[in-house]
């Protein structure tokens, strides 16, 4: 908008403003070269009317008084969107209330640094929407160490004394008006508590105390004024009070439930209309607020991006993300935006804090000032985004539920209907449960829970396989948990998860078992992306550290444990769900233990370093080895490793404990196992298997490279340099990792001592199946044709031929085959026996048969029609298998 545009619009504006607005008016006329430099075209919003040493209440009064009318004038003048109207306005309150917290602390004590005094921005203040009348809603908090006070004086005394100058500084009222009213009434217990509090005891109460309300106000938080860098101090520690990752859906119910006080508090203002509440009614901009606050409660814990202050920009965010519709999103910011300006229209006629519409002609005063002709015109803009914002926001609050009865006859009655085949056990089941049957059920918040999610429950238990045996799984895990509530209510609010849930328990008893020891794991799954692959290593890498910047070393072990538990769980819940290929899903859990051990590795380094220092020029490599190595694990597998280090074996470390290098390494190694295999309250990780170091057992855990390439040139067994065909390095800086390759890769094509791969490898498998017999008629890995010879027949290939290296099975197959070596079959075969493995892990962890409704799902999972293809299908790979393996080694195939 050129100069001369703006000038139209801004007289046009102060045209309106002197006919309707009586407070812009009189700010027009006492601001009268304000007036006249505004008339010119000219907008500075940092112009005011000041003068050098006036007293500081009476300075902010001015510029207070300057600042509303050139906001509004640049408002209705539209040269000024609502963002820059509110950003302008909030700008405005943190310096007013920076500028009277230095006031009150230099005038009780003169030359003292302004710090150990924060205000905490709540509300519009900390999301940067004021509007024109709004209160501001700080809480105030000191520190006791470095508040500046008087002489002999507590510093609870100094700091109540501050907050109350500052409040006076503000609020208080004269002939140039007022600053801004300040509201202290959203801090912790403020019936009971002074106005400032001490920064570690707010600490304490969010932590411990505080109610679901807050958490949703906290989204909002801001340090805003005094010491910021106390006030960022105080938000950090309480973030995992606002964010959390187990989810607490009664902390939606009860932002829910503060919308329906609201509406019933203010029925008079929710019919649309002359008096309709702006901020409070049904459609109004509060529904949009807690819409938006909702959903970041529901997925901030886990999804940072969402993580946002401002309504507009969550909205956005969320629909970026895929937690709420696209249409949801414009529709809800279109109607907030509209609604915020029409109520900076009716505030700023005669300043007063009102959110209603007026009625009458008063009402025609709004509209006129918006520049429409009339009250109809601007009823009728409003209407579609009203009735718009209420539409989206009522399909969150299914607060009528069907209950189920307590009468035995008509239970017995609608469990036959939802489809229980044996209504009595299942009656008796929910009686008990009803009843209190175990710890997590007895307190009365349990069992309105339990009753809110019974119709939401019982159906889709009814629809498993084997509901009876889905419903006495549930018991099962019930009678573990220490509390049932918020599993409850998170199936309730999130109906599909209860059908899920009831397929988990059906079919997969793997997954039943680490939903008993984590109930939480189930809130992973109300994610969209877990049913997605898992990132690459580098992303898992990222939310492994997230959130543990600062933690002690523990907290970050027991932060990787729960989110690989949650990962990993996610990634078995796939497969049960059909929405996978098992394939995909063992290199899923390949990448989530190579980004635990990245991480884990580099949290212990960083800590024994602390004691011991650090080796000059080496570092710790790890090298993987079997299914870690090929990068597809199943839900169980162990991870095969080997620790090696680089540099001299004489050096020693640079530590106040120094230790020589080798010893160094051992120890550090030892702490590193320790941290991915010891269970924590956290939950358990892996299972570390070091046996294929050089030596064994009987050798040092840890050997130099030298040693390492010494041993596989020199003395391996045959069986070593078949394990060697899968070594991939999974830990240590990129040099050090080629170097590790190279070593393995020169190896494996022939620096090796000659030995009779193919009779080694004829003695070796007839020991495994004499000392390791199939676990039952499916375990796709010991059976005769399973994948153990399928992995010895490729191996003895590779050694052989000396060509077809991949530490990736499949791979590996797929180079051979390329080379004319093995039949192209063997891919399938690899295929159809890998999914079995990772598929019966979860769901027949024993390899004996399952019941007839897992059937269908491994069937699904192999990719073949039904039970009977299952059957034949392993069967027939199998045979494939059995006869490559003869070809191979030269044995009958009997």
């Amino acid at each position: 908008m050129s100069l001369v545009s703006h000038e139209v619009a801004i007289n046009d504006a102060i045209a309106r403003a002197r006919l309707l607005s009586p407070f812009l008016s009189l700010i027009l006329d006492r601001e009268p070269v304000l007036a006249k430099s505004l008339a010119t075209g000219r907008l500075d919003l940092s112009w005011s009317s000041v003068e050098p040493g006036m007293p500081v209440a009476k300075r902010l009064r001015i510029e207070r008084r300057a600042m509303a009318l050139n906001v509004a004038i640049g408002d209705l003048a539209g040269i000024l969107d609502l963002t820059a109207v509110t950003g302008a306005l909030t700008d405005f309150a943190d310096y007013a209330l920076d500028t009277a917290i230095r006031t009150a602390i230099e005038e009780r004590t003169p030359g003292a640094e302004p710090i150990g005094f924060t205000a905490i921005a709540l509300g519009k203040q900390g999301s940067g929407e004021l509007n024109y009348s709004s209160d501001i809603d700080p809480i105030l908090l000191f520190d006791p160490e470095t508040l500046p006070r008087r002489p002999r004086e507590e510093p609870e005394q100094a700091a109540v004394r501050i907050g109350k100058r500052v409040v006076e500084l503000l609020q208080a009222r004269d002939g140039d008006g007022y600053v801004l009213r300040v509201d202290l009434r959203l801090r912790p217990s403020p019936e009971i508590t002074p106005i400032a509090l001490p920064v570690d005891a707010a600490i304490g109460y969010y932590e411990a105390q505080a109610l679901p309300w807050e958490r949703a106000a906290f989204i909002r938080a801001r340090a805003a004024a005094g010491d910021i860098a106390l006030g960022q101090r105080f938000l950090e520690a309480i973030r995992p009070f606002v964010w959390r990752r187990a989810l607490d859906f009664g902390a939606i119910g009860e932002i829910r439930g503060i919308s329906a006080r609201i509406r019933d508090h203010h029925s008079q203002g929710q019919a649309f209309g002359p008096g309709y509440d702006l901020k409070r009614g049904r459609g109004g901009i509060r529904e949009a607020e807690f819409f938006a606050q909702i959903h970041q409660l529901i997925h901030g814990g886990r999804d940072r991006s969402v993580r946002v202050p401002a309504t507009r920009d969550a909205l956005a965010r969320l629909a970026e993300a895929g937690w709420i519709r696209s249409d949801e999103s414009q529709a809800l910011i279109a109607g907030y935006t509209l609604l915020r300006t029409i109520e900076h229209r009716v505030q700023m006629i005669d300043d007063r804090q009102t959110h209603a519409l007026p009625t009458g002609d008063a009402l025609d005063r709004v509209a006129k000032l918006h520049g429409l002709d009339d009250a109809g015109a601007l009823l009728a803009l409003l209407e579609p985004r009203v009735t718009a914002t209420g539409r989206i926001y009522d399909a969150l609050d299914d607060t009528v539920r069907p209950a189920f009865s307590r009468d035995v006859v008509t239970l017995e009655a609608d469990l036959v209907e939802a489809g229980f085949d044996d209504p009595e056990s299942a009656r008796r089941r929910i009686e008990a449960w009803r009843g209190g049957a175990y710890p997590a059920l007895r307190s009365p918040a349990a069992r309105e829970a339990l009753e809110a999610v019974l119709p939401t429950l019982v159906p889709a238990f009814a629809a498993a396989p084997v509901p009876q045996a889905a419903l006495l799984r549930l018991d099962a895990l019930l009678e573990r948990l220490p509390s049932a509530i918020n599993i409850f209510r998170l199936l309730e609010a999130r109906p599909g998860l209860a059908t899920l849930l009831a397929a988990i328990l059906s079919h997969a008893p793997t997954l039943a078992d680490d939903l008993g020891r984590r109930p939480d794991l189930l809130d992973g799954l109300i994610d969209a992306t877990a049913f997605e692959p898992v990132g690459d290593v580098a992303a898992l890498e990222v939310i492994m550290r997230a959130g543990e910047t600062g933690g002690d070393y523990q907290s970050r072990l027991d932060h990787v444990r729960r989110v690989v538990g949650e990962l990993r769980f996610a990634l078995g819940a796939q497969i049960v769900a059909g929405a996978s290929d098992p394939l995909d899903v063992a290199a899923g859990y390949a990448r989530v233990a190579e980004a635990a051990i990245g991480v884990l590795a580099s949290a212990t380094i960083e800590e024994f370093a602390k004691v011991h220092g650090r080796v000059p020029d080496s570092e710790l490599v790890v090298l993987a080895l079997g299914r870690m190595g090929g990068a597809m694990l199943t839900h169980a597998s162990d991870l095969d490793l080997i620790y090696l280090f680089t540099g001299d074996f004489a050096a020693e470390s640079d530590g106040p404990k120094p230790l020589g290098a080798t010893l160094y390494y051992n120890r550090l190694a030892q702490r590193l196992t320790g941290a991915l295999s010891v269970a924590t309250a956290a939950g358990p990780l892996y299972q570390i298997d070091t046996r294929l170091r050089p030596s064994g057992g009987q050798g040092p855990l840890v050997v130099t490279f030298d040693s390492f390439a010494r041993y596989q040139r020199e003395d391996a067994w045959t069986w070593e340099h078949m394990a060697l065909t899968r070594a991939r390095p999974v830990f240590g800086s990129v040099a050090a990792r080629d170097a590790v390759a190279l070593i393995v890769r020169d190896v494996l094509e022939g620096d090796r001592p000659a030995r009779d791969v193919i009779a080694d490898a004829r003695t070796m498998r007839s020991d495994m199946a004499a000392h390791k017999p199939p676990k039952g008629a499916l375990d796709a890995k010991l059976l005769p044709g399973g994948l153990v010879d399928l992995e010895f027949a490729t191996h003895v290939v590779q050694l052989v031929n000396r060509t077809g290296f991949d530490p990736n099975l499949g791979g590996a197959i797929d180079a051979l085959i390329r080379e004319g070596l093995v039949p192209p079959t063997l891919r399938p075969a690899h295929d159809v026996l890998t999914r079995l493995l990772v598929t019966l892990r979860l769901v027949a962890p024993d390899a004996a048969p399952p019941g007839h409704a897992t059937e269908d799902l491994i069937a699904r999972a192999i990719g073949v029609t039904d039970w009977a293809a299952v059957v034949a299908t392993l069967e027939s790979t199998r045979q494939e298998v059995r006869q490559f393996w003869a070809k191979v080694t030269g044995e009958q195939d009997g």
